[in-house]
């Protein structure tokens, strides 16, 4: 920012930042690692494992209630919806965060909801065909349907890798299955990480389905 002009982009790495962070921070503490920037941590909460149980129950609800605020912004009733999710097992990972939290917490208003919080969410994808910086990836939107939330029959869509992708973005060939945040190839892995965050997401949307009014 200069001269007082505001930057979107930097505004939206840094609000991002503001909600890592703290469950990077949590996810830690949990385990004893020191370094919230932990590769395990912080495959923990975008990916899915084992450190996750520790950081569940009490210490995800002092996490919301202290650090990220989210009683008061979005009142004591919403709230007492979220306790009763992380009673029945939320854990901190990014499919809690997007799918039961921050909807609750000012993207009501952002058009498109459903499409936003698909794209918000770390979802994954067989790619069909690599053409320079486009890929054809294979995978399965988050779609409302009956009142309740779930994972759709896969359709195919046509991304955008930047040209600064790291290389095991930019190397990428039929049959490797990525991560996508926002529209974008995040990074490859193997089939049974695409079945740890497929099985997270899963949890999480059956958690998300318990609230009402969504």
């Amino acid at each position: 920012m200069q001269n007082g002009a505001e930057d979107p982009g930097l505004e939206k790495l840094l609000q991002a930042f503001r909600t890592l962070y703290p469950y990077l921070k949590l996810i830690a503490d949990a385990n004893s690692i020191r370094d919230p920037f932990n590769p395990r941590v912080v495959d923990a909460y975008w990916i899915g494992n084992e450190l996750l149980k520790n950081a569940g129950e009490k210490r995800l609800y002092r996490h919301l209630l202290d650090n990220l605020d989210v009683k008061k912004k979005v009142g004591r009733q919403s709230f007492e919806l979220v306790e009763d999710i992380i009673k029945k097992g939320a854990l901190p990972h990014h499919s809690f965060h997007v799918l039961s939290i921050w909807k609750r917490t000012g993207n009501l208003d952002i058009p498109h909801t459903l499409e936003s919080m698909d794209s918000c969410r770390i979802s994954w994808g067989t790619v069909l065909n690599a053409d320079g910086p486009f890929l054809a990836v294979k995978t399965e939107p988050l779609i409302y349907e009956n009142g309740r939330l779930a994972l759709g029959n896969p359709e195919t869509r046509r991304i955008h890798r930047d040209i600064s992708s790291p290389p095991d973005i930019e190397q990428l060939k039929s049959g490797d299955i990525i991560t996508i945040h926002w529209g974008v190839p995040c990074e490859a892995i193997s089939k049974k990480q695409a079945a740890t965050l497929k099985r997270y997401t899963l949890h999480h949307i059956a958690l998300a389905n318990c609230i009402k009014n969504l």
